[in-house]
């Protein structure tokens, strides 16, 4: 007997019911401390299949079923035996199991959604190719689907370790001798291969051959089973990280197989840890949990490995993971590897780095990935990789050709193939379909990714990202908004994971430009958080009398303006005006700036008479210092126009505004959005002054122009419907009022719940007009109940809208 031994599982000894042939009987030693084989060496006996064949009776004891063969006690690990060929296929006794079929996890998910997409491709007798990134459970599926043909009384379930084409080949050599296959002689591996697959083509018996692990489909393409077999009765399952054309080819059907569900990966933990009488290990967390471990199977496995060994609660558990400052190997340590998957989770997930940096293009795949890695793993735009920046960063990251020939420089073609490189390799996904979210990366990929690079990299890579966000950012949010969604996400996710590198030698405009699109976009909620760290992470690193610091100081001004923290926004415009003034001077541009944010702060306060004397200055300095024509002159004429609305200076106000609207049409064109503003704002002052004719013909305009050019869920359009509608509703046109506002309530509210807010309150208010007081009086108690809920007891909206339902009660 010839035993070839290696480390192997626990699981993949024999069981109770399986067979294992052997070539002759002799000595031995069991692996791993089990009982030794042992039997009497000699010739096989002519007629005998091999030297004999062993079934496992139950644990710990076999017999032998033929002369000579031997008995197997204890806990035996086969790796490989030499088999002879059977002397006729009659003399095969089935079913055959040659190989040991991986053990199934503890707390096993079937995956109900997967198994059924797999078992509708068998119904139509295609084979079926398991394609995921690593530690996604692909070859637990497979196994999955060999222990049931096994349950199901398959003739012939062969598990084959595909990674390496010629293991496939001698394991195909193997079973030809051991089912007798035509031509299988046992002298040349491949030509016995040749008949196993000759055999699987031709035969009547049911069979299931599992490839697990598939890493070069191209070298097994002469080896694929044939399917659909001729009898219908065999199948194929393969496992495979990559991703190609080539593998849906001989009516195969590929299924991506991703993560689990968020109930799978509970269910995954909550089992896990019961079944291993840790269940107190379980708490409020296991959702958050399963969650920050991006629902991957392969660490959800280890992390509950290791909350049992090291009696981890979830919530402790997930504390150290999502601080960010424990490496993964010691988080999901290569111990915790209980379920076998075989590999340490940062390895198994870039465990096809190394094949993809050599393959075409050479030497781009690693870098290319680290900068994926520091992206949203929910997605970039496919744009990203055309930026210059990423492509210098590129060239100057790629490894050098292994030969003394120069790389040419790296150019938008070779980063687009360095891209469908990582994604044939499972390492990224990458699928125009889903733009501006084409490429994702799944996040503990991403995360062992990021530790690859030395921290002296951090700097230049935080740049380059930061450059190619920048530069993809549309002038006009409004114009992309989808676009500038993603783009914001990714800054955010940048900024996580670069720290202070963005502020270095100054803050980076890439910061600037994602909270002024959170201010842009109305994200009140949003933006706030974002200033006031972008504010604090200034003063600390630049100093409090920094340019950058002003900046940020001024844009959290206008975010807490937009919230409703009057009194905090009007104390830090204040502040940011007399420190421009102090150190800049009286004609720098941001100074102009100042004083208009501080005048409408004022406005909105109710302090009229101060509003209207900064904003006569702030006028008067614009046209001296930039002119009558200049843009941000334009915006100061229409902040006076309004003060001098609010003091009932109607007069001035229309003079004003009817200027500015000129004006804009001229210099701006008709089709910009300050050119639509300036239309509303006039239209409000016609109201104000009686001629509501022509107040609602330039609201339809606005409202028909914004849903043009901004998109119907834009909030400025919400904004144009809902004036149109309460004007509607001023001027008698009931039906047509009802109609526009409650259309809009429908979608608006789930998107805008502030604008909602206001959709609803106008709503309140024209059924009051109407005198329907019992249905204004429910829904202003509906709308005031969600103004604490969304903008705080404390806002302004909140408040007037309370003394409004209290009149209303007590009237």
């Amino acid at each position: 007997m010839r035993w070839r031994r290696r480390d192997r599982a626990p699981d993949d000894a024999p069981v109770a019911g399986e067979e294992v042939v052997v070539a002759d009987s002799g000595d031995a030693r069991a692996a791993d401390g089990g009982t030794a084989v042992t039997g009497h060496r000699g010739p096989p006996l002519p007629g005998s299949a091999g030297a004999g064949t062993v079934r496992i009776e139950r644990t710990g004891a076999a017999i032998a079923s033929a002369p000579h063969a031997v008995a197997i006690t204890g806990n035996v690990h086969i790796d490989h035996v030499d088999v002879h060929a059977a002397t006729t296929p009659e003399s095969v006794r089935w079913p055959l199991r040659p190989n040991p079929v991986r053990a199934l996890a503890s707390a096993f998910q079937d995956r109900a959604g997967l198994r059924e997409r797999i078992d509708r491709a068998r119904a139509g007798h295609a084979s079926v190719v398991l394609s995921g990134g690593g530690g996604m459970g692909k070859s637990q599926l497979a196994a999955a689907c060999a222990h049931q043909a096994r349950a199901d009384g398959v003739d012939l379930v062969l598990w084959v370790n595909a990674a390496d084409t010629e293991q496939v080949i001698t394991t195909y050599a193997r079973a030809a001798l051991l089912i007798a296959a035509p031509g299988a002689a046992g002298q040349d591996p491949q030509d016995d291969a040749r008949a196993f697959v000759n055999w699987l083509a031709t035969t009547t018996r049911s069979w299931l051959v599992v490839l697990d692990d598939i890493t070069d489909p191209r070298s097994l393409e002469p080896w694929w089973p044939p399917t659909p077999s001729p009898s219908g009765r065999g199948r194929m399952t393969a496992s495979t990280r990559r991703r190609e054309a080539l593998l849906s080819g001989g009516d195969r059907v590929v299924i991506d197989v991703d993560t689990y569900t968020r109930g799978e990966a509970e269910a995954y933990l909550r089992e896990r840890l019961t079944h291993a009488e840790h269940a107190h290990l379980l708490d409020e967390d296991l959702p958050r949990l399963a969650r920050e471990l991006g629902l991957l199977p392969l660490a959800l496995a280890h992390a509950a490995a290791y909350m049992i060994n090291e009696d981890v609660p979830c919530g402790r558990y997930l504390h150290l993971f999502t601080a960010g400052t424990t490496r993964l190997d010691k988080l999901l340590p290569p111990d915790a590897d209980t379920e076998r998957y075989g590999r340490p989770v940062a390895a198994a997930l870039l465990l096809s780095l190394n094949a993809a940096q050599r393959a075409e293009p050479a030497g781009l795949a690693a870098p290319a990935l680290t900068l994926a890695a520091f992206l949203d793993p929910a997605g970039h735009p496919r744009s990203f990789w055309t930026h210059q920046s990423v492509l210098d960063h590129l060239n100057t990251h790629r490894a050098p050709a292994p030969d003394t020939t120069n790389h040419t420089r790296v150019d938008a073609e070779d980063a687009h193939a360095a891209l469908r490189l990582l994604h044939r390799y499972g390492l990224i996904t990458d699928d125009s379909r889903n733009n501006p979210r084409a490429v994702r990366i799944h996040a503990l990929t991403a995360r062992a990714a990021r530790e690859t690079p030395p921290d002296t990299e951090l700097p230049a890579l935080a740049r380059t990202i930061a450059d190619a966000l920048l530069g993809l950012w549309p002038e006009q949010d409004h114009t992309n908004a989808d676009l500038t969604a993603v783009l914001r996400a990714n800054t955010d996710t940048l900024t996580t994971h670069v720290g202070d590198h963005l502020w270095h030698p100054h803050g980076h405009l890439v910061l600037y430009r994602a909270g002024q699109s959170l201010l842009d976009t109305c994200l009140h909620r949003a933006s706030t958080p974002h200033w006031e760290r972008t504010t604090a992470d200034a003063e600390r690193l630049l100093g409090g009398e920094h340019p950058d610091t002003l900046t940020a100081r001024a844009n959290l001004t206008v975010s807490y303006w937009q919230a409703g923290r009057t009194g905090e926004a009007i104390a830090l415009a204040e502040r940011v005006l007399a420190d421009i003034e102090r150190l800049s001077g009286t004609k720098h541009p941001d100074r102009l700036k100042a004083l208009a944010n501080l005048g409408a702060l004022y406005r909105q306060a109710g302090r009229i008479g101060e509003a209207i004397v900064l904003e006569e200055r702030a006028l008067a300095d614009h046209e001296r210092l930039l002119g009558e024509e200049h843009p941000g002159t334009l915006s100061a004429r229409a902040n006076l126009s309004r003060s001098y609305r609010e003091a009932g200076r109607i007069g001035e106000a229309i003079a004003l505004e009817e200027r500015v609207l000129t004006d804009c049409k001229r210099l701006l064109g008709g089709e910009r959005p300050d050119t639509l503003t300036a239309r509303a704002n006039l239209a409000v002052s016609y109201h104000q002054a009686g001629r509501n004719d022509e107040a609602i013909a330039l609201e339809e305009r606005v409202w028909i122009d914004r849903q043009r050019l901004l998109g119907e869920e834009h909030p400025d359009t919400a904004k144009a419907r809902v004036i149109l509608g309460l004007s509607y509703y001023r001027a008698g046109r009931i039906d047509l009022a009802d109609r526009v506002l409650a259309d809009c309530e429908r979608w608006l509210y789930a998107e805008h719940p502030e604008i909602g807010l206001t959709v609803r309150a106008g709503l309140a208010l024209s059924y009051y007009r109407a005198r329907r007081i019992g249905e204004a009086v429910a829904l202003l108690e509906r709308v005031l109940a969600d103004c604490v809920r969304l903008l705080g007891a404390e806002h302004p909206d909140t408040a007037a809208i309370s003394v409004v339902l209290h009149d209303w009660i007590n009237e």
